[in-house]
Formats: C-alpha cells, sequence, structure tokens
C-alpha cells in the first residue's frame, strides 16, 4: 500500500510539472518548444535506459543461463537469482538504467543541435573539417561513446557478479580452503573461471576496449577544442605528439580486443592480462609522460618559433569566433594642451555628453517618483534613445515596479491579487538638469505625464515580478488589483483599482488545473480562496529574462533588460547570445568573469562556464503588460541560429518585422561588448610574436569610482569619432596597458541599430611616445586638483551632506581624451536624501576644470571659450507651459527665483535641509504662478 501511494504521489507532483509548463508554453505561443523538448529528452532517456539497464539486463540474464550445473556461489543472491531471476536481474538494472536515462535526457539540447545542424562554411586546418562537426556532431559523439562506455561497463561489472553469485568465478582458489597435494593445487587455481563465464567476460571486455580505442580516435578532434600549453587548440605537442598518442593508444586497444576474443575461445588470462597492463603503461607513456617531456625540453625552449604556425591559426580562429575580426584599429596622437576654441568641431557631439550617471541616480528616482513605498527602482538604471522635439536625446530610464518588500500587510491576497503590476516608465535627460541639480523629466508621475506618450503603462512583467499573480474578476464584481494609489505625489484623485484584461497567464477556470498550479506552488491557498475563480488567470515567470530564457534554452541572455516604450507601450528589450565551448582553436574564456564589472552585483550575473564562441543573434521583446515574448533573428549569418532556428521552425520572427519604433531602441548589448573588450586585449594583435611575447596586452581598468568592486563598466555615450562628421551613439571603454594605469586604447562600438556602422568595433590605439593618464589616474588628479578640492571642502567631514562621485567618462574631443565626471551632493542626516547634480569636472591633458555645469568646467579649461555649447537647460522647471504674462504670476517667479536662490545658498553650505525647504517653496510659487496663465 505504501508503494502504491509513493508512486501515485510521484506521479502526481510529475504530471502536474508537465502539464502546467504545457498550459505556459501554450498561453505564451511557444508551444512547440515544449513539446519538441519533451520527447526529444524522453526519446534520449529511453536511449539511456535501454542502452545501459538493457544491456545490463541482458549480459546479466546471459549470464545466469552460462551458470554451472551444480552453483557454489555465495547463498543469499544466487537464491534470489534462481527463485526471482526477472526481480533480482531487473531491480539493479532499471536502477543504472533509469540514472543513464536521466543523463542521457539532459542532453537534448546536444542532440537537437546536431540534427539540426548547420555548415559554417569555414574549415579547420589540421583535419580539414566543417566548424560545425566541432559544434555540433563532436558533443554528440563523445555523448554516444560515453553511453558505449558506460553500458559497457556496467555489463562487464553485473555479468561479473552473476558469475560470482553462480559459482562460475571463484575470488579465491579452493585450494586456499581445502587440503590437497601440489598437483591438486596448481589446477585448482587455474580454474577460478569456468570456459563459459571465461568466454562471455572476455567479450565484453574486448567490446570495452574497440569502445575505449574509438573515443581515443575521437579525443583527436578533441584536441582542436581543448586546452593546450599556450591557448584552446592544438599546439607543436598535440599536432606531433599527443595527437599520434592517441593513435598509437587506439591501435593498442584494438589490438588487446582482439587478445580478449581469442581469450574466449583458448581461455588463457594470462595473454589478454599482459596485454591490459602493457596498454595501461602504453597509454601512461605515450599520451602522459612522452607529450610532457617533449613539450618541456623540446617545445617550450624554442615556443616562439615551432608555436608560430599554431598562435597564428588561434589567433585567426579566436578573432573569428568573438566577432572582432573586422576590428579598426587607428593610431590616435592625442594633444594633451588646450586652446580657446578647441572643441568648436564637436560642437554637435558635447550637448549629449552625459551628466546622469544611471549607477548614482537610482536613489534620486526613487525618493522622487515612487510615488508609494511599495514601489520601486532598480539601483542602477539604464540609458536609453528617444527623439525628442525632433533630436535623438540620449536618457536615463527606469520602470515604475511593485516591490512587494513595500507592503506593510503582507497577507496572501494583498501579495498575490491585489498589488499586481507597477506603473509607468520614468525617463530624464541625460545631459540635462533642473536648477536645483535634479534630473529633468522626460516622464514621470502616476498617471504618466510628459513628453513621451505612454498607451499601455501597467507592468505586470518586470524585473522585479518574482511572485505569481492570480488576475480577474468575476462578472459584475469590482476590480481589486491596486492600479493607481490615492493623494500623495503624481496622483489624480482617489485611489483606483483595475482588473486585467490582457491574454497573458494561464486560465485556472479548471478546478484540476488549480490543483495543479497549487501543487506547483505548494500554496493551498490558491483552492481555498474566493479570489480565484472560473475567470482568474495566473501569470508567473514574469521577470523578462526568464521568459526569455524559457521560450528560447538556447539562448545567454544579457543580464540587462532594457525598459522602453515602442509605439507607445512599455516593453522590455532583452539581447540573447548563442555561445559554443567548442569552436576549434578558439581561446576559451568564463562568460561570467568575462562579463563582470563594478555593476554586476546589480544585475543577473551570467552562468559560470565556458565559452569560445558568441554571437548576438535576437533580440527578445517581452510586452510588459501581456507577457508575450517576441524574438527576432538579428544575427542571420549565425550558423548556430539557423539551427535552433530549423529545430523550432517558426519560433524566431525575421528582422524585417521589427518596427521603426522599435529599431531605434535597439543598443548593442553590454555583456557582449564586455566580452570583446577583454578579448581584444589580447588578440588586437595579428602578430604571433606580439602576441606570445605579451608586450601589447590590454585590460579594463579597475572602477575609479566604486573602488574595489571590479572594472570600470563600458559607457554608452554620443560620440563623434576623430575623422568623422556626425556624432553617433557607441558603447565606449576605456583600456589601460597590463599592469599599468595611462590610457593604452580607447574602444567603441556602435550601438545606433539605425545607423549603418552598428556593430563595428573601432579602436584608438594611444600614441607610446605621449602618456595619456587612465581612468584612475585622472580620477586621483581631479580630486587632487586645488580647484576642485576647495569647492568639495563644505561637503567634507560636515556630517550633513556628502559629495558622490559619478561615473568618469571617456570621450574622443578636441584631438584628445576628455575626460567628464559629474559629482552630486546628498544630504546624510536624517531620511529622503538623494543625490542631486552639483558639479562637473572635466579634465583634458593636465588641465583640470570644475563648475556648476558643464559649460562652466569646460570653458575653465579652454582658456575661457570652449568652442561648443552645451545647450544645458537651466530653466528649474520640467513645465512646458506657456509663460505667464500677468503682473502676479510674474510677482510669484520673482519669489520663486528667490528661493531657488536661497536653496541654491544652503546647497553649497551643506545645509541639505533648508535647501528641500527653499526647493518646496518654491516649486509651489512656480505652481502658483502656472495657475495665473489666462
Amino acid at each position: 500500500m505504501l508503494v502504491v501511494l509513493t508512486v501515485a504521489v510521484l506521479a502526481w507532483l510529475l504530471a502536474s510539472n508537465v502539464v502546467t509548463d504545457l498550459l505556459w508554453y501554450s498561453a505564451i505561443g511557444y508551444r512547440k518548444v515544449f513539446l519538441t523538448r519533451l520527447l526529444s529528452g524522453l526519446g534520449l532517456f529511453l536511449l539511456g535506459l535501454v542502452v545501459v539497464g538493457g544491456s545490463t539486463a541482458l549480459n546479466m540474464a546471459i549470464a545466469t543461463r552460462l551458470r554451472p550445473s551444480e552453483a557454489q556461489g555465495p547463498g543469499n543472491y544466487q537464491e534470489l537469482l534462481l527463485r526471482r531471476k526477472v526481480l533480482a536481474i531487473l531491480l539493479p538494472s532499471l536502477f543504472v538504467g533509469l540514472l543513464a536515462g536521466t543523463s542521457t535526457a539532459s542532453q537534448t539540447s546536444t542532440m537537437l543541435a546536431w540534427w539540426n545542424r548547420t555548415p559554417f562554411g569555414v574549415k579547420d586546418p589540421y583535419h580539414g573539417l566543417d566548424v560545425s562537426f566541432y559544434t555540433f556532431t563532436y558533443p554528440w559523439l563523445r555523448m554516444l561513446v560515453n553511453i558505449g562506455l558506460a553500458a559497457v561497463v556496467l555489463s562487464l561489472l553485473g555479468a561479473f557478479v552473476v558469475h560470482l553469485s553462480m559459482g562460475a568465478v571463484t575470488v579465491l582458489a579452493p585450494s586456499i580452503l581445502s587440503p590437497g597435494g601440489p598437483a591438486r593445487q596448481k589446477r585448482q587455481r587455474t580454474h577460478l573461471f569456468t570456459s563459459r563465464a571465461q568466454a562471455h567476460l572476455s567479450v565484453l571486455a574486448a567490446i570495452g576496449l574497440v569502445v575505449f580505442a574509438a573515443s581515443s580516435l575521437l579525443g583527436r578532434y578533441g584536441l582542436e577544442v581543448s586546452q593546450s600549453s599556450l591557448f584552446t587548440g592544438i599546439g607543436y605537442t598535440e599536432d606531433h605528439y599527443r595527437g599520434t598518442a592517441r593513435l598509437v593508444v587506439a591501435g593498442i586497444s584494438l589490438v588487446v580486443a582482439v587478445l580478449f576474443v581469442v581469450n574466449a575461445k583458448l581461455r588463457r588470462w594470462g595473454v589478454p592480462g599482459i596485454g591490459i597492463i602493457l596498454m595501461l603503461v602504453a597509454t601512461l607513456l605515450v599520451q602522459g609522460i612522452y607529450p610532457a617531456l617533449m613539450q618541456r625540453f623540446s617545445v617550450t625552449p624554442d615556443a616562439p618559433d615551432k608555436e608560430r604556425p599554431y598562435m597564428i591559426n588561434n589567433i585567426a580562429a579566436t578573432r573569428a569566433a568573438y566577432g572582432i575580426d573586422n576590428t579598426t584599429i587607428s593610431d590616435y596622437s592625442a594633444v594633451t594642451s588646450a586652446s580657446s576654441g578647441q572643441l568648436k568641431a564637436d560642437a554637435e557631439a558635447v550637448p549629449s555628453i552625459r551628466l546622469m550617471d544611471p549607477a548614482v541616480i537610482g536613489p534620486t528616482f526613487e525618493q522622487l517618483q515612487q510615488v508609494r513605498g511599495f514601489y520601486s527602482f532598480p539601483k542602477t538604471l539604464d540609458v536609453d534613445r528617444y527623439k525628442v522635439d525632433g533630436t535623438m536625446t540620449d536618457t536615463v530610464v527606469a520602470a515604475r515596479e511593485i516591490d512587494l518588500n513595500g507592503i506593510t500587510d503582507k497577507s496572501w491576497n494583498n501579495l498575490h491579487t491585489v498589488y499586481t503590476h507597477g506603473n509607468g516608465l520614468v525617463a530624464a535627460y541625460g545631459n540635462k538638469r533642473q536648477t536645483s541639480g535634479e534630473p529633468e523629466w522626460l516622464a514621470r508621475d502616476i498617471p504618466t505625464t510628459g513628453k513621451l506618450p505612454e498607451k499601455q503603462s501597467r507592468i505586470y512583467y518586470g524585473e522585479r515580478s518574482s511572485q505569481y499573480a492570480v488576475v480577474g474578476a468575476r462578472p459584475g464584481a469590482a476590480p481589486v488589483e491596486l492600479d493607481t494609489p490615492g493623494g500623495g505625489q503624481g496622483a489624480q484623485g482617489a485611489e483606483r483599482k483595475n482588473t486585467y484584461d490582457g491574454k497573458g497567464g494561464v486560465s485556472v477556470s479548471n478546478p484540476l488545473v488549480r490543483a495543479m498550479y497549487a501543487t506547483k506552488f505548494a500554496d493551498i491557498n490558491l483552492l481555498l480562496s474566493d479570489r480565484v475563480h472560473s475567470n482568474s488567470r495566473i501569470l508567473y515567470d514574469r521577470t523578462p529574462l526568464d521568459r526569455v530564457a524559457k521560450v528560447a534554452p538556447w539562448l545567454k541572455v544579457d543580464s540587462d533588460a532594457l525598459p522602453t516604450l515602442v509605439d507607445g507601450r512599455l516593453v522590455w528589450v532583452v539581447d540573447g547570445y548563442t555561445t559554443s565551448a567548442n569552436y576549434p582553436n578558439s581561446n576559451r574564456v568564463d562568460l561570467r568573469d568575462a562579463s563582470s564589472d563594478s555593476t554586476s552585483q546589480t544585475r543577473q550575473a551570467q552562468p559560470s562556464e565556458p565559452v569560445n564562441y558568441i554571437r548576438n543573434s535576437v533580440k527578445a521583446v517581452v510586452d510588459a503588460y501581456d507577457g508575450s515574448v517576441t524574438l527576432y533573428a538579428w544575427d542571420t549569418k549565425d550558423p548556430i541560429l539557423r539551427t535552433w532556428e530549423k529545430a523550432f521552425p517558426g519560433t524566431v520572427h525575421p528582422r524585417s518585422q521589427m518596427s521603426a519604433d522599435l529599431l531605434s531602441h535597439v543598443r548593442y548589448p553590454q555583456d557582449l561588448f564586455k566580452v570583446q573588450r577583454q578579448i581584444l586585449g589580447r588578440y588586437h594583435t595579428t602578430n604571433p610574436d606580439t602576441w606570445y611575447q605579451r608586450n601589447d596586452v590590454w585590460e579594463a581598468p579597475d572602477d575609479p569610482v566604486r573602488t574595489g568592486q571590479g572594472l570600470e563598466p563600458p559607457y554608452y555615450l554620443t560620440i563623434r569619432w576623430p575623422g568623422e562628421t556626425n556624432p553617433v551613439f557607441r558603447s565606449t571603454a576605456a583600456m589601460v596597458p597590463n599592469k599599468r594605469q595611462n590610457l593604452g586604447a580607447y574602444i567603441s562600438v556602435g550601438s545606433d541599430a539605425t545607423k549603418s556602422d552598428y556593430g563595428k568595433i573601432r579602436v584608438l590605439r594611444m600614441s607610446s611616445s605621449t602618456q595619456i593618464d587612465g581612468p584612475n589616474q585622472t580620477a586621483s588628479a581631479i580630486i587632487a586638483d586645488t580647484n576642485v578640492s576647495s569647492k568639495l571642502l563644505p561637503y567634507q567631514n560636515r556630517g550633513s551632506a556628502t559629495a558622490t562621485l559619478g561615473n568618469l567618462l571617456t570621450l574622443p574631443v578636441g584631438g584628445g581624451l576628455l575626460y567628464v565626471q559629474p559629482i552630486y551632493a546628498q544630504r546624510q542626516t536624517g531620511s529622503g536624501g538623494y543625490p542631486i547634480l552639483r558639479f562637473v569636472a572635466v579634465r583634458f591633458g593636465t588641465h583640470v576644470g570644475i563648475g556648476d555645469t558643464l559649460q562652466d568646467a569646460l570653458d575653465q579649461v579652454f582658456q575661457g571659450d570652449a568652442g561648443a555649447d552645451t545647450n544645458e537647460n537651466q530653466s528649474g522647471s520640467s513645465s512646458t507651459a506657456t509663460p505667464p504674462t500677468s503682473q502676479k504670476a510674474k510677482d510669484l517667479l520673482t519669489q520663486a527665483q528667490g528661493a531657488f536662490t536661497a536653496a541654491d545658498k544652503a546647497l553649497k553650505s551643506g545645509d541639505l535641509a533648508t535647501y528641500q525647504k527653499q526647493i518646496a517653496q518654491a516649486r509651489k510659487l512656480v505652481s502658483q504662478a502656472l495657475g495665473q496663465v489666462k
């Protein structure tokens, strides 16, 4: 009875998991993905079960039939074999078969990739095979060989145990246990195996050796994706010694296999036993000791010469696999002198310099746009672009999401049926601020107001949507989902509620389905609550990255999902990567390590796994309201993408179906750029001698602002590349020479998908004759500057307010490198403090400037006239209303100006309490003035 109950419970758990997954994939439109993987996994499970479990059972049954006429083995298992033969064989065979089946089923992606493989059109330089053999076929063949080895080893072990139990094998010679003369002892010691047992085990051993030989032969190809002494791939030792060694070992294995086949007839263990010993010794010598000795005493002393052709192949393969082979590198003799009007040629780019640091002003968004404690923003915001008044403008954006930690009453109903969604995208100019130092808003408040119109702003699917939600109301019933909080900043009128009417989620109208979800989430309330009824839908797996990863399990997703408005709807744009660790002769890196920087702790980390090929093959869009996921083929030439398009036809849409509005928000992905900049650090050169000597290696510097937290992240900036006319949106990164701090190179990649240079990597290589300070040297120089230190003195050791340094941006302007760093002030006493932009510091060459505005700082550096207007907005209000003309309105504005002046004075003295009071008064006066407009 207990067994039946256990089986029933396990069956219910399995059915609940499978059925709910099927319903989820069906609701989102990706049922084909689920069924293809389910059936493929089931087929592989059966393959492992049948091959390993079946072969083990078969050979145990054969061993039982080959038992001696009078069994004399150990009694217990022998008795079980004789009386319960099926049970005695089935249980151990089923156990190992289930283990093998489970392991094999985990290789579903390997099988599907092999079955739908697409040629790369590139051949490896050593065996002349298409790269697809290594990325698709080799892993599949390796899995089959492993299954074969497991089947033979377990069959051999199972057969041996049965023979032992039946007395066909004796561990100790009978002469040791019973008296007898030397002749009798000699005769007994030669019969440790019966003839039939010996034949059986010999044949199994021969089969195992044949499979082992196949594994050795396959290992020759594996050398191209294995680590050599210098890199991933074939080096001199692998080409001349290790590859040959695998052939020798395979040949010896086949010879010994023949000896075991002969032994099945001759029944003499001595010859095959000696063969096994010789094979093991030969394997150790030929595959281990000999190549190691040759590497140490022959190859290493002459490595630059002997490894040269292999280094050339590795460099070429690595650059192609990481997509950096078309990188353009230009020598850049950066000037360090500053003169009047020097930025005139960059006049179009200077106004786009971003002053709002998305890694600093998160608390500012939180305090000014949170509205209620149950809404929240991420710690690190995003950079996007919108067309504002006809001009593409860099913006800092964030989605206002529900934060369940901010809910006072964490009842089941509140967590799952009331606080179901966030509301609105908040956006600010990247290059402007109000007079108060607060962001100049483009979109704000609830409901959203500003220059970015939203048709659908509710966020049922977002980065903080970790809990499932139950939505939908009975006909005629009042809504229960909180939609707009009443009162307070940005709210209009009383609290409003909403009933979800989107197509997202799974219907739980069926009581059986409801019970399955109660089982899935281990939550009995799904069965007991009256708020779960025939009109209810359950929304779960609601984070954008998780949804993309589920519908496209063959993708790695970027750690940052971008919230953006596309055709008036709030959506998340997610970058998807196809990767491989088996691109021949391409150097491997750990994906997590290569994509980490000082901002990684605030985002979802990449998996820690080796890769040596990566492409941004897919752009995914997740609708924040209905959770729909749309995949667009981005890198249509990628053979891995084309392989998965064949495996799951119809799931990836053509790039041509992307709307123009969506295309304008597509960015070059940060994680990919981080991996590429690490590879470029050494593989920017194609000269094998330079590569080997490591005398021209670059690396990303430590973050000069967030000390000790990791590398400086890349920054999205609109810059004008030297020699070009128009500024373009790019992802940029500064690089320093290995173990040094001066600037070695400046890397950028086109990040505007509407431009022809999207994805094109360009490098400015600094002159070796003139040293340009790197980010950390520049950060130190800015802080040490007497003018800067005097400006920041009021914020030091005062306790009431402190200065927070923003990101140190690097821009190639004026024939040199300009560093720009915003500096924020923040109250440290009491609650409600948040960073506001107070100063901007810049450095060009050795010249440092600091001012209340970027314009002031630039003019200081460039002898009073930078030659470019930053167009910073110092209006003090985000309003775009027509200025009032009545005398009363003018008087109110005059008073407001006085309040702003008082606030500015209080801020300079570090008195943020007075500052905030004056700012509030100024806003009130401006609001009254606007009310006087006729």
